[in-house]
C-alpha cells in the first residue's frame, strides 16, 4: 500500500466512524430523492439521445462539454472547463459547511460504426489515426454524462439542505490516449486541478454493462484489471514469396510470436490465483500476395490484477520474443505502455457503500462481491488519489440473456433507458449519504 493511499484510508475510516456519531445533515428523505429523480428522468432520456446521436471521440468533446457545462451554469454551480483539454467540473457548495465527494462520468465515444437501428444512432465521424472513422457511443458514456447531469440537477434542488460539496467530474478521453497524447483524460484531469479546490474526501463512479436491468455490483480491493498496451515490430528482410530462404520471414516470426504469447498465460501463470489475459489482436504485414516484407507489427492488450506478477510477464515476454526474432534472423522492438491502473475500491467505503446502493435498487439487487473483470478503467488513477468506489450498472434490453447481449464496445451495443432513473439515483445518494455520515466541519 502505498504512503497516499494508506493515508487516504485512514482518513477516510475517520470520517465514517465519526459520521456514524455525528450526522452532519439530517437524511434526506427518500421518497423526495425518488420524486426527484422521477421528474427529471424525461430529461435525463433526452440528453442520452441528443449525445448518442452527436458522439465524439477522446479530447474532441467539445459539443459534449458544451452541453454538460451550460447545463451545470444552467442550476447555479461554480463551472470550470477545459480541465484536461475537453473536461469539466462543476462544483455544489451545499448551504451549510461539510466534507467533500465527488462523483465522475466518462464522456468519450470510440472509432466504431453503430450498428443498433436506433432512431438516434449515430453517423457522426471523426478522425482518429490520420483517417477519417466512424464514431459511435458503443460504451455507454452518453448514458453516464446523462446521468450524472440529472443527479446535477436533484441535488442542486436540494442545495439548502446540504452539509457540504459535491464535485462532478465530467472526464474526457477515458478510453485510452488518443495516438500522441501522453496521457488519457483522468490523469490529465488530475493533473490540471480536478481533484483540488476543493479535494474530495472520497469519490465515486458506475459504468453500464451487460447485466440484468436495474442490478449494480462490484467488489472490494482489485475489481477492474489493470491494462497495458504491448506494441511489436519485427524487423525482417523481404524476398520473393517463392524464395523465403533468401529472405528473413516475419510473417512466419509473427505467427510464431503470437503463439508464443498465448502459451506464456496459459502454460506459466497460476489462473486459480489470478486472472490474467495478454492478447494480440492486430497484425499488420505486407503488401502483396507474392511478397514477404520486411517489417510486421502487432500490437495487442495485457490485463493484470498483480504488479509482480504483471512485471515478471512483461520480462519474460520481451524475452521470448527476442528469442523467436533470433530464431529466425529477424530483430524485434518490444514496448509497452499503461492504459489503465488497477481500479482498486477502498475496502472501508465498499462496506459502507453497498447498504446505500440497496437503497437505490431495492433489496436483492446489488452485489458488493462480485468476481474481477479483466475490463479496465481510468478511475483507477482517480480512486489512486482519493478513496473511491466503481460500480457497474446492468442495461441489458429486457428479455434478452446478459450473456449474449451486445458487449461494450460492439457495433450493436446499447442501454436499456429503463436503468437511467437508477443510475441517478445511485449517484444522488451516494452523495447525500456519505455527506450526512461524515463529521461537521464547521457551525
Amino acid at each position: 500500500m502505498t504512503i497516499r493511499r494508506l493515508f487516504a484510508a485512514t482518513a477516510l475510516a475517520a470520517v465514517l466512524s465519526a459520521g456514524a456519531a455525528v450526522p452532519a445533515m439530517a437524511q434526506a428523505d427518500p421518497a423526495a430523492v425518488a420524486a426527484a429523480v422521477d421528474a427529471v428522468t424525461p430529461k435525463v432520456v433526452a440528453w442520452r439521445r441528443d449525445l448518442h446521436q452527436n458522439p465524439e471521440l477522446g479530447f474532441a468533446e467539445v459539443r459534449t462539454a458544451g452541453v454538460v457545462a451550460d447545463h451545470l451554469r444552467s442550476l447555479g454551480l461554480e463551472v470550470r472547463t477545459e480541465v484536461g483539454k475537453t473536461g469539466v467540473v462543476g462544483i455544489l457548495r451545499g448551504g451549510r459547511p461539510g466534507p467533500v465527494v465527488a462523483l465522475r462520468a466518462d464522456m468519450d465515444a470510440l472509432p466504431v460504426q453503430e450498428a443498433t437501428g436506433l432512431p438516434f444512432a449515430s453517423s457522426a465521424t471523426g478522425t482518429y489515426m490520420g483517417q477519417t472513422v466512424p464514431v459511435a457511443h458503443a460504451c455507454g458514456h452518453d448514458a453516464h454524462v446523462a446521468m450524472l447531469m440529472g443527479a446535477a440537477e436533484v441535488l442542486a434542488g436540494m442545495k439548502d439542505e446540504i452539509s457540504g460539496t459535491i464535485v462532478f467530474i465530467f472526464q474526457p478521453a477515458e478510453e485510452g490516449a488518443p495516438p500522441g497524447e501522453p496521457k488519457g483524460g483522468a490523469a490529465l484531469m488530475i493533473e490540471q486541478g480536478a481533484l483540488a479546490n476543493p479535494r474530495p474526501d472520497a469519490i465515486f463512479g458506475l459504468h453500464v454493462v451487460p447485466g440484468r436491468p436495474g442490478t449494480l455490483w462490484y467488489r472490494s480491493r482489485g475489481f477492474m484489471a489493470a491494462s497495458d498496451r504491448v506494441d511489436i515490430t519485427l524487423h525482417g528482410r523481404q524476398t520473393h514469396g517463392a524464395w523465403p530462404w533468401k529472405g528473413v520471414d516475419v510473417i512466419t516470426a509473427s505467427a510464431d510470436v503470437v503463439q508464443t504469447i498465448n502459451n506464456l498465460t496459459a502454460r506459466t501463470l497460476d489462473p486459480t490465483t489470478t486472472p490474467t489475459v495478454f492478447t494480440i489482436s492486430t497484425l499488420d504485414a505486407g503488401v502483396r500476395y507474392n511478397i514477404i516484407p520486411d517489417k510486421s507489427v502487432l500490437s495487442g492488450t495485457l490485463r493484470t490484477f498483480d504488479i509482480a506478477q504483471r512485471d515478471d510477464l512483461v520480462r519474460r515476454a520481451e524475452a521470448a520474443v527476442d528469442n523467436v526474432a533470433e530464431t529466425y534472423g529477424a530483430t524485434a522492438d518490444f514496448s509497452v505502455r499503461q492504459n489503465a491502473a488497477l481500479v482498486f475500491n477502498n475496502e472501508a467505503l465498499s462496506a459502507w457503500l453497498a447498504p446505500v446502493l440497496e437503497e437505490a435498487a431495492g433489496e436483492g439487487n446489488v452485489n458488493p462481491a462480485a468476481p474481477p473483470t479483466t475490463v479496465a478503467e481510468d478511475f483507477s488513477y482517480l480512486s489512486q488519489e482519493v478513496p473511491g468506489v466503481f460500480y457497474h450498472l446492468g442495461g441489458s434490453p429486457d428479455g434478452v440473456d446478459p450473456a449474449t447481449a451486445a458487449p461494450n464496445h460492439s457495433p450493436s451495443f446499447d442501454v436499456n433507458e429503463k436503468v437511467l432513473p437508477l443510475g441517478v439515483k445511485a449517484h444522488v445518494l451516494s452523495a447525500l449519504r456519505f455527506l450526512e455520515q461524515a463529521p461537521r466541519t464547521g457551525s
